[in-house]
């Protein structure tokens, strides 16, 4: 009995797969602004005294200190993952961010309305694969088209 390795070819077409390497310098970048758009765009609302109240109110100790740290996190962790420089740090410190806001502000383990427990999942599982995504970036890097290569090259 032989065993049969799967290779990326086992999966794609060799003529598609050069199809995307056509626009892979463009896709990394894309990727790079879709994915640090939440973190930045939510950034600001850290600093409101409304979303700090919510914070303290769901039991986040020193909400005032923690609340808009974890903005700055999140922003410079987002815009360091938008440019691609030091996007490996940039996206530990979104994974610093995701981390006790996912455990702390979306326990729908600890929520006893359904409807409620529901929407904090979704919003859990979004925190997760984001999450997931911020440990790709930390482990891959920046890619092409970003300061990080650039630097790297010249």
């Amino acid at each position: 009995m032989t065993q049969h390795v799967a290779t990326h070819e086992t999966f794609t077409d060799r003529s598609a797969s050069r199809g995307v390497q056509a626009y892979a310098p463009y896709l990394v970048p894309l990727g790079r602004a879709l994915f640090s758009a939440i973190f930045i765009s939510a950034a600001f609302g850290h600093f409101s005294q409304g979303t700090i109240q919510y914070a303290a109110s769901q039991g986040v100790p020193f909400a005032g200190l923690l609340v808009p740290a974890s903005g700055v996190l999140s922003l410079i962790g987002g815009l360091s993952v938008l440019v691609g420089f030091q996007a490996r740090l940039g996206a530990l410190a979104i994974t610093a961010f995701l981390v006790p806001v996912s455990l702390t502000m979306h326990a729908f383990w600890a929520i006893s309305d359904p409807m409620m427990a529901q929407i904090h999942q979704v919003m859990f599982m979004k925190n997760v694969s984001m999450l997931g995504a911020a440990l790709f970036i930390a482990y891959v890097g920046a890619g092409p088209l970003s300061l990080d290569a650039r630097r790297r090259n010249g």
